[in-house]
């Protein structure tokens, strides 16, 4: 998913399925770019979403009702702070 890297082919005699191919220039700079995309972690790091609005809290049911859009995967961990 990083950079819509995909892999490469799984048919056709290919043997590189994991790796990215060629990534710098030959003569001239000969080097590989500062900043070039790369494969590596994606995702796993926290966000933070300032200015949403608290509309209801139910402690009946364990849910607090925020209007907003929250970051992060369903089902996932929340942390509510007051905003200072």
């Amino acid at each position: 998913k990083r950079h819509r890297f995909h892999g490469g082919d799984e048919t056709h005699g290919c043997r590189a399925k994991r790796i990215p191919g060629s990534i710098g220039s030959s003569s001239d700079p000969s080097r590989v770019m500062k900043g070039k995309k790369m494969p590596g972690h994606y995702g796993n790091s926290r966000h933070t979403t300032r200015g949403l609005e608290v509309l209801m809290v139910d402690p009946e049911r364990n849910m607090i009702l925020v209007k907003g859009a929250i970051a992060g995967a369903p089902n996932g961990i929340v942390y509510l702070a007051k905003q200072q």
